[in-house]
C-alpha cells in the first residue's frame, strides 16, 4: 500500500513533524527527513494494525470457519 505522507520542518522544536492526511491522527517526528519518514511508516503499520485489530474483536465466525491474516504489500 502507498499513502502520501506531509513532512514539515518544525521550526519551534528543530527537526521535522511527519503526518499521513488519509489516517486522521497519524502523526510522527524526526532529527532528520529520513529518520521522520521512517517513523511515519512505523506509525503507519501501528495505526493499520489497531484498526484490524478493533475489525477482528467485533467478529464472530461459525464453529468450522478459521479467521487467518494476510500480509498486502
Amino acid at each position: 500500500m502507498k499513502f502520501q505522507v506531509v513532512i514539515e520542518e518544525d521550526l519551534e522544536d528543530g527537526g521535522y513533524i511527519a503526518h499521513c492526511p488519509a489516517l486522521k491522527g497519524c502523526w510522527s517526528q524526526g532529527d532528520t527527513v529520513e529518520e521522520a519518514l521512517g517513523n511515519i511508516k512505523e506509525a503507519i503499520v501501528g495505526y493499520l494494525k489497531t484498526l484490524n485489530d478493533r475489525a477482528m474483536q467485533g467478529l464472530k465466525s461459525p464453529d468450522r470457519a478459521m479467521i487467518k491474516e494476510v500480509v498486502v504489500i
